[in-house]
């Protein structure tokens, strides 16, 4: 009798598990992994680290050293193929570019990473783990601005990424602060299906979303026992980069872990501020009721806060010097995504000003309708983007391009002062996305068999911290 596919997969883990290589762990290692903690739930991974840089970084490459593993796999092969240049290259580029501006205590967690994984077997190193930490910004931002010199080609805009909101005071139910936030990427990558719940030994417990073998988010979706929440949207058509500043999951983590006001986190992500994913953050604090954006680019930065008001983002910037300065990005050009999922935004808060909870949210986040066709239809174009359903794309990726929603989270001042939030793993709509029917369906991308991987529906959980 053939196991059922849940069963095999269970039984593949396991046997995974138990051939690793494991390296005999020293007394300091074993305490160290004697207070975290793993377990999955709905497509999600809870993992609790606690402890100095070391203790956290070895936890958490410790536990989740299978899915570093696989994920360094997957993103070495899609790097080489969209650029045309080796793993090995980037790594030693980062190693010279990033590596030295990454402060002690994350590189500590870093290394702790490395060391983590090394134990069980699976090899890596530290500059490989600040590279694909740095994936982002230095893929994103510097990596185009590269290609431009080495092969004379124009600078690639940057992709279609999340749809989000803050709002408190009037708009919202209980006049506390309201946050949602869903992320849209490229299907063989989109894999920040980790909550991590850290606790340093100083600064601020965090509770946020990120991806195996990260010290930042990532997808930027955190909470702060100190009473702080944010997210953020990436700022469409931005290619600025510079060199000598700060790597942004640095300063991410450090505003994040450092800080108890919202002055005070954007004031570190200021600082020594590189341009590299450029992003558009949406904070909040749920204590004063306060939340604010701060559209970070390159020359042109832009914050604001109200206790009585809303901020979404769509990939669009708002302050105008830097959306015309320094983007290239129409907000009025509705046949494309980001200029469609800016006016929904608007149709959405309008329309339930004063009725906004963590429930209406959930809705926000899953909404599927398109207001350049006038109608329900998922796309590229809806707040729950789904670009591989998309015949026809103005501006944007390419028919059916494997890419989208990929995750929901929501959180309200409640929850929040309770370290708690609910997520969605897999589509906010619950569409699901299935690997070998979609490359049967369009095998010009037969390129990323094995690398796409199946996302079926699932549904709205919570995670608290401390679990």
């Amino acid at each position: 009798m053939k196991a059922k596919p849940a069963l095999r997969w269970i039984l593949a883990l396991l046997t995974f598990t138990a051939t690793l290589s494991a390296a005999e762990l020293s007394p300091g290692e074993k305490e160290w992994v004697s207070k975290a903690k793993r377990f999955e739930r709905r497509g999600w991974i809870y993992l609790h680290v606690e402890g100095d840089g070391s203790a956290r970084g070895f936890q958490h490459g410790y536990l989740l050293a299978r899915e570093i593993g696989e994920l360094l796999r997957v993103h070495r092969k899609v790097w080489e193929y969209n650029s045309g240049m080796t793993w090995g290259w980037l790594v030693k580029r980062a190693s010279e570019l990033m590596t030295p501006k990454v402060d002690p205590e994350n590189l500590a967690e870093i290394d702790g990473i490395v060391a983590g994984m090394n134990a069980r077997g699976i090899a890596t190193t530290r500059d490989e783990i600040v590279a694909y930490n740095a994936q982002l910004e230095f893929e994103g931002y510097w990596w185009p601005q590269e290609k431009k010199r080495l092969a004379d080609e124009k600078t690639a805009p940057n992709r279609e990424r999340c749809s989000a909101f803050i709002a408190t005071g009037s708009w919202t139910a209980d006049h506390g602060v309201v946050m949602g936030h869903n992320t849209m990427f490229d299907f063989t990558e989109a894999v920040a299906n980790v909550v991590l719940d850290l606790v340093p030994t100083t600064g601020q417990h965090i509770l946020m979303q990120t991806q195996p073998g990260f010290i930042h988010s990532g997808t930027d979706f955190f909470l702060t026992a100190g009473g702080l929440v944010g997210c953020e949207t990436t700022i469409g058509q931005f290619s600025s980069f510079d060199t000598n500043g700060v790597p942004e999951f640095v300063r991410f983590r450090r505003a994040t872990q450092d800080t108890r006001t919202l002055a005070e986190w954007s004031d570190v992500m200021r600082r020594g501020n590189n341009g590299g994913y450029a992003n558009a953050w949406l904070i909040g604090d749920v204590n004063s009721g306060e939340i604010a954006r701060l559209e970070l680019g390159l020359k042109y930065v832009a914050y604001e806060s109200t206790k009585d008001g809303y901020f979404a983002g769509s990939n669009v910037a708002e302050d105008r010097a830097l959306l015309r300065l320094e983007t290239e990005r129409s907000p009025t050009d509705i046949r494309k995504s980001a200029a469609a999922r800016r006016v929904r935004w608007k149709q959405l808060m309008s329309e339930n000003k004063g009725r906004i909870t963590a429930a209406k949210a959930e809705q926000f986040l899953a909404d599927d309708y398109d207001v350049y066709l006038e109608k329900r239809q998922p796309g590229s174009r809806t707040l729950c983007g789904h670009f591989e359903l998309d015949a026809e794309q103005f501006g944007g990726p390419e028919p059916f391009d494997p890419s989208g929603t990929f995750d929901g989270k929501v959180v309200d001042a409640r929850l929040a002062k309770q370290m708690r939030f609910i997520g969605r793993w897999g589509s906010a709509d619950g569409i699901g996305f299935f690997a070998d029917r979609f490359l049967r369906a369009h095998p010009q991308y037969d390129w990323q068999q094995g690398l796409l991987k199946d996302r079926p529906s699932q549904p709205w959980v919570e995670f608290r911290a401390g679990e």
